[in-house]
């Protein structure tokens, strides 16, 4: 009934509202062309239909362009096409208004867990000590990514805004004119955005919704934990990567670092000022006034002037001092705003977000070479070294290096970015930037390459203020992970620098790269056999276990439904923290307003505390394992046999759109890692990968090999208990959910065609027929009739912005056949190829 209820409201306040609002947005006329709009309805239903019959796109293209628009000249097609795929754009920002829009509502028939139902259960099981206790220490950490999947500019922003708002209150004549404000503007950047660029679009969204959203939830725990001392400033923390993120991007150098780390500090400083200048309207008392002057003077000069510091125990001292005059003499009047205020101030500090410092091991592993070889340590590789003698040089040797000595860009742009992390930290405080990532971590020198580039870049050991972070995302990494983290503990002087940073120990996990590489099943069941298996190293040696998800939007990169995969997580699985990446679109799709992240958050912070609650449902028996663990071995095998064909790469580069990914601007990261020619899936990105199928609307990484590892089960008549898999393990209940959703967002008929290519129709066919039967295996275990059946506003949503997207895909699909054709307008139909990715993307929310 609950299901009903939502679906009938999104029907009344997302459907029928889009509908109405979307016809007058096709109306518009939209530069030399009168009623373009009006024909996208005829050319997706002549898109559906033809797909249906088996039509190739650029048969239903043809039949479009000679039956309905008399259009027989293909440059003047080309042109045609161009204009629909901006009206698709549009319409996608259109639809994410409405939607978002009517979020709030939406929420009144949810059965998800918010802050205030779990008060309500903790009351009902009488255990508030305990929960008080855990959320005291409990947080929740969102570090905010550039990749690039987030392009929308702060201008297109301020229009979704905008209109979000006027939807609310049906304001049918302003929409019309935002919504000619939105076909004049452009969605798309006219060159590629610097590191920079990025970080400003991210920071944007950092002072306009996080800033007061975070604030308000705080407040909203903070006044019902029934603890009149909780003061845990850290229970939502953010990270920020753009700016300090340079695996594989050689455009974030140590310059770009320091303008970013200087752009959240400035920023953070217009807030305080804003604030407290609305607080001035207020405080109007004579005893005070002294005090907020000269914090406003301050705050001031120090949100233009980089030089200009005030650090976060000056900004505290004065408004103490203001708070106890208020309570004194002014008998507490507006103290509650006040305090507001103070909460932000001690959440945020002086940094805003922790800049994350993260690189490949690779590059650090040619750095320490290039220096060892200087000293004269080696002649020409480490391998010179035994592990005894290299591990005594990073961690003992001191040495004093002058960046300017070494030739090699990265290995003078590695130490100059070490050497200036001291200054970031006294400018913006430690926590401004205090953690440096290792990407492809695989043995011990992953973390001891860095430790010892901090000490030789002037470093006391004593005086690491930082949490080196070793991100195993490999399988092979993950295999190797105890064993490394078991070394590190073993070693005295990092296991004293351990204790200096309070005997915890953050471990990143990959699920993009980790998916990439071993499939969706075993990508995801290795992660959590991981984590149990570090939390039981750390807890062994007294370290407490911090867990940090590389996640990105969709299923085949850890997204999906988040907050239901972390509600799954085992007992075995240390639970201090929940610190999770947000990439791309996933930024201002799932927690873009300021609704949406308060709800969002609240779903992060209940499933990580769940397990107080419901322990004995987060336990996977021995059998349990066993049959997971046959399911993953089966679906790696058949995601490893299509790795290994001779089609897989050659596919991806011909009949997607992976090599355009690097010629939109997007981000400014390249699309692979290294400048080799010969493309190899080691060097490619999880991002341009795991798009490039979403792309095509085959979704191969969210489920392939599952459909057929479950039949050799049934073939061994087990199914029944991988049923009974489905029904007890949530774990497991909730990879099965976020794969149906990966094949709920599939389209095989849109490249049927294929079937009949001469050179990738047989790939082809093992791609489909692994859809059919996975879609088929996955209703049978989870009893239902049609993917997604018990998320029925969530299917609803899905079917609709398919539909919008499906024009521009039989666009995209026709484009990519003429550019095999080498046709004369080869390089017009790449631009279409390219500028297609953009509304697909959107359309999609957790594409790549």
């Amino acid at each position: 009934m609950q299901h009903s209820r939502r679906l009938e409201e999104f029907r009344k306040s997302v459907t029928n509202k889009f509908n109405v609002y979307n016809s007058l947005f096709l109306s518009l006329p939209y530069r030399d062309i009168e009623n373009v709009g009006m024909l996208i309805p005829l050319l997706l239903d002549q898109c559906e239909l033809g797909l249906k019959a088996g039509k190739q796109p650029q048969e239903i293209l043809e039949t479009f362009f000679t039956n309905f628009m008399d259009i027989k000249d293909e440059r003047e097609r080309l042109d045609f096409m161009f204009k629909i795929i901006q009206y698709v754009e549009r319409q996608v920002v259109l639809y994410d208004s409405v939607e978002d829009s009517a979020f709030p509502k939406l929420q009144e028939y949810t059965n998800s867990l918010s802050v205030k139902d779990y008060f309500e259960l903790v009351n009902q099981t009488k255990n508030w000590d305990k929960i008080a206790k855990n959320l005291s220490s409990f947080s929740a950490r969102f570090v905010l990514t550039a990749h690039p999947t987030q392009f929308y500019t702060p201008a297109v922003l301020d229009i979704i805004a905008e209109l979000r708002k006027l939807i609310d209150k049906d304001k049918i004549d302003d929409i019309d004119l935002t919504l000619q404000q939105l076909g004049l503007t452009s969605l798309v950047n006219s060159k590629k955005p610097t590191p920079l660029d990025e970080a400003k679009n991210i920071i944007y969204i950092l002072r306009n919704t996080y800033y007061d959203a975070i604030g308000e939830l705080f407040e909203y725990i903070k006044s019902n934990i029934r603890n009149e001392e909780f003061a845990n400033y850290n229970i939502i923390k953010l990270g920020f990567w753009p700016g300090g993120d340079r695996d594989g991007n050689p455009f974030v150098t140590a310059d770009i670092t320091r303008n970013v780390a200087d752009e959240l500090r400035l920023t953070l400083m217009k807030c305080y000022y804003n604030e407290l200048k609305a607080l001035r309207k207020k405080l109007t008392f004579k005893s005070i006034q002294e005090d907020l002057v000269t914090l406003s003077g301050r705050l001031y000069k120090a949100m233009f002037d980089t030089n200009s510091i005030i650090s976060y125990p000056e900004i505290m001292e004065r408004l103490d001092a203001i708070r106890k005059k208020l309570e004194a003499n002014h008998h507490g009047l507006y103290l509650k705003e006040l305090d507001r205020f103070i909460n932000k101030v001690h959440i945020f500090k002086t940094h805003f977000a922790t800049l994350d410092i993260r690189q490949d091991h690779s590059k650090h592993y040619l750095t320490v070479e290039t220096i060892l070889k200087q000293q004269g340590a080696i002649k020409a590789s480490l391998d010179e070294l035994s592990q005894e003698e290299l591990v005594h040089w990073l961690l003992e040797k001191d040495l004093k290096l002058d960046p300017s000595d070494y030739e090699e860009d990265i290995v003078r742009d590695t130490l100059s970015n070490i050497g200036q992390l001291k200054a970031i930290q006294q400018s913006n405080g430690e926590e401004g930037c205090n953690r440096y990532i290792i990407s492809n971590s695989e043995d011990i020198y992953s973390v001891f390459f860095v430790f010892g580039l901090f000490r030789w870049c002037g470093w006391k050991v004593e005086d690491i203020t930082f949490d080196i972070i070793p991100l195993f995302e490999t399988m092979k990494g993950m295999e190797a992970s105890e064993e490394v983290m078991q070394t590190f503990f073993d070693t005295p002087i990092y296991r004293t620098h351990l204790e200096r940073r309070n005997n915890k120990h953050t471990i990143m996990l990959g699920f993009s790269d980790g998916t990439k590489d071993g499939g969706y099943l075993k990508a995801n069941w290795s992660i959590l056999r991981t984590k149990e298996t570090l939390s039981k190293v750390c807890k062994r040696n007294g370290i407490k276990a911090i867990f940090f998800d590389g996640r990105g939007g969709p299923p085949a990169r850890g997204g999906g439904k988040t907050h239901r995969f972390y509600a799954a997580q085992t007992n075995d699985v240390a639970n201090h923290e929940i610190q999770m990446t947000i990439q791309g679109q996933t930024i201002t799709s799932t927690y873009g307003t300021k609704e949406q992240f308060i709800h969002n958050s609240e779903q992060l912070l209940t499933a990580g505390l769940s397990n107080d609650l419901y322990g004995k449902e987060h336990v996977i028996s021995t059998e349990q394992r066993k049959l997971i663990e046959t399911l993953s071995e089966m679906s790696f095998d058949k995601y490893n046999a299509l790795k290994q064909h001779e089609k897989f790469i050659p596919y991806l580069e011909h009949r997607s759109t992976l090599k355009f990914y690097t010629k939109a601007n997007i981000g400014s990261r390249p699309g692979k890692r290294g400048s080799k020619e010969q493309l190899t899936l080691s060097d490619l990105r999880a991002i341009s990968f795991v798009g490039s199928w979403s792309q095509l609307k085959q979704n191969v990484p969210g489920y392939f090999g599952i459909g057929t590892a479950i039949q050799n089960l049934e073939d061994q008549g087990k199914l029944n208990e991988v049923k009974k898999l489905y029904q007890e393990v949530p774990f497991f209940r909730a990879l099965m959910h976020n794969s149906m959703m990966s094949l709920a967002k599939t389209n095989f008929d849109l490249t049927s065609y294929m079937a009949e290519d001469a050179e990738f129709g047989e790939f082809w066919k093992i791609l489909h027929d692994e859809f059919l039967l996975s879609k088929k295996m996955l209703l049978q275990i989870s009893g239902q009739k049609i993917l997604m059946e018990d998320e029925e506003v969530s299917r609803e949503s899905v079917k609709i912005r398919e539909q919008i997207v499906l024009p521009l895909l039989v666009i995209q699909q026709n484009a990519l056949y003429h550019i095999t054709k080498k046709s004369e307008y080869q390089e017009l139909y790449a631009k279409i190829v390219t500028r297609s990715l953009y509304g697909n993307i959107n359309a999609s929310r957790n594409s790549a």
